[in-house]
């Protein structure tokens, strides 16, 4: 990990630094809306909702201009400026609509750094690394997750005003924006000539968009990480459990991203993948069999090192599919892939959950991961830049 380039390091800061902030804010802002601005779940809706579709898009939007430009460190400096800046003034609105307005610029800073920056990862190191240094990256987003929900624990339990809490926010905030100032992009590989701006997939090899069709078939049954967290409260667990449940998971996937990771770079992405996608469908079946709190604590474990098994490799091998000139676009695709089906996997997933109960719903989730290991296996071919 010492050899690895100083902008790996810095993204990784960078990215522990953002998410404990974002991770400090986001639970606070329902009873921000509750409280202060006395609005209730359909205006949570209509914010989030607003926020995330805008984030997903801008995500492709941001990989293929970075193809064009070939710099990916003027997206990632406005785009965690733009975060830097909306999360404290959160302190200051007094309406619904302006929180609305804050919550979609910051997406939008997400939206505008996440290809770029993925694309810059994989630029900065040779093949046979970029397992690690995903790796390492997901450390830090893992690890923010962490800090950021227990510092805000720690400081309602202090009873700081949330208004204050909020304007902390902006101190992480300012620390990425000086990180990303600081960062060195590696000298872009040669191209014959500038790509042209392409919206659709007809540009990337065939092999990388089969392996989006897998990616899609896998997110449709990964719904949102709160139905775990809902079930941990079906079970029993209170709400303190409930977010130290949530943070064993998180501290799990931050020891266990960058080593996991690695291995994909000696035993093949494909290996790392299938195994973490095999770990998920079981993880699944438990939580819809286990009837005790007490046997919900060791799939915290086990979820986070599925999280440490995946996060990673699956971002490296986007960049074994495809060629350099085009790694912006690819990384928009996938992170667009994920990002739209969020959605529409958590609402089936809510929908077979009311209506046929808990082990339908999570019987689904195993079986997308399922077939999307076979599809995996049978259907994409093994790159040639990743290990065997």
């Amino acid at each position: 990990m010492k050899s690895l380039p100083t902008t790996v390091w810095l993204l990784a800061a960078i990215s522990l630094l953002n998410d404990a902030a974002s991770e400090l804010v986001y639970p606070l802002i329902p009873l921000y809306l509750a409280t202060v601005l006395a609005a209730g779940p359909r205006a949570l809706g209509v914010i989030e909702g607003a926020a995330e579709a805008t984030s997903a898009l801008l995500k492709l939007v941001s990989g293929v201009w970075y193809d064009r430009s070939r710099r990916a460190k003027p997206f990632v400096v406005a785009g965690y400026s733009l975060a830097a800046i909306a999360r404290p003034l959160i302190a200051f609105v007094t309406l619904w609509p302006a929180l609305l307005a804050l919550r979609v610029m910051d997406r939008i800073g997400k939206g505008l750094r996440s290809s770029p920056r993925d694309a810059l990862l994989a630029a900065s190191v040779p093949a046979e690394r970029r397992g690690l240094a995903f790796g390492l990256h997901r450390a830090g987003d893992n690890a923010g997750a962490v800090i950021g929900p227990l510092l805000a624990a720690a400081l309602l339990a202090a009873q700081v005003p949330i208004r204050d809490i909020l304007l902390w926010a902006a101190v992480p905030g300012a620390l990425c924006v000086l990180l990303a100032l600081a960062l060195r992009e590696p000298a872009p590989a040669a191209v014959a000539a500038k790509p042209r701006f392409e919206w659709n997939l007809r540009a990337l090899p065939k092999p990388f968009r089969r392996y989006l069709l897998v990616v899609a078939v896998f997110a449709l049954g990964n719904s949102s990480n709160a139905f775990l967290l809902l079930r941990g409260t079906e079970l029993g667990l209170t709400p303190t459990q409930v977010a130290l449940w949530w943070a064993l998971c998180s501290g799990t996937a931050t020891l266990g991203a960058a080593p996991l990771s690695h291995l994909s770079d000696r035993v093949g992405r494909f290996r790392l993948i299938a195994a973490g996608w095999v770990l998920y469908a079981l993880i699944y079946l438990a939580m819809s069999a286990v009837a005790s709190s007490f046997w919900y604590w060791p799939l915290a474990v086990l979820f986070g090192l599925y999280l440490a098994a995946t996060e990673g490799a699956e971002r490296a091998l986007v960049a074994d599919l495809v060629p350099a000139e085009r790694l912006g676009a690819a990384y928009g695709w996938f992170n667009l892939t994920n990002g739209a089906l969020l959605f529409p996997a958590s609402a089936l997933f809510g929908w077979l959950w009311q209506g046929a109960g808990a082990w339908v719903a999570f019987a689904f989730g195993a079986g997308c991961a399922v077939a999307a290991l076979l599809l995996l296996r049978l259907w994409v071919p093994t790159p040639t830049t990743a290990a065997p």
